[in-house]
């Protein structure tokens, strides 16, 4: 009985200890940036990192015009999305 209980043992031990270490994976210790190539010379390129779309205080307060002017009127899904849409091409007026 000793001998069916230490090979069991084992055998469980031994599945645990695969299971861990196919789950840990190392991240990447440096970033990867993307590498672009020149059109003109074809050579190698670093890009510019792209910066997330900012807007000025002034598209800002249009767009928040529009949000209050589409929730004043109740509208959802794409017909909120068309009006804030046509809203902001005329400069926050409906």
């Amino acid at each position: 009985m000793r001998f069916v209980t230490a090979i069991t043992t084992a055998a469980v031990l031994a599945l645990m200890g695969t299971a861990a270490m196919a789950q840990t994976a190392t991240p990447p210790t440096t970033p990867v940036t993307p590498m672009a190539t020149s059109k003109s010379t074809g050579s190698m390129t670093k890009q510019k990192p792209v910066a997330p779309n900012t807007m000025t205080p002034a598209q800002s307060a249009v767009s928040k015009a529009c949000s209050a002017q589409a929730d004043a009127k109740g509208l959802h899904g794409k017909e909120r999305s068309k009006f804030r849409s046509q809203c902001k091409k005329n400069g926050g007026k409906a």
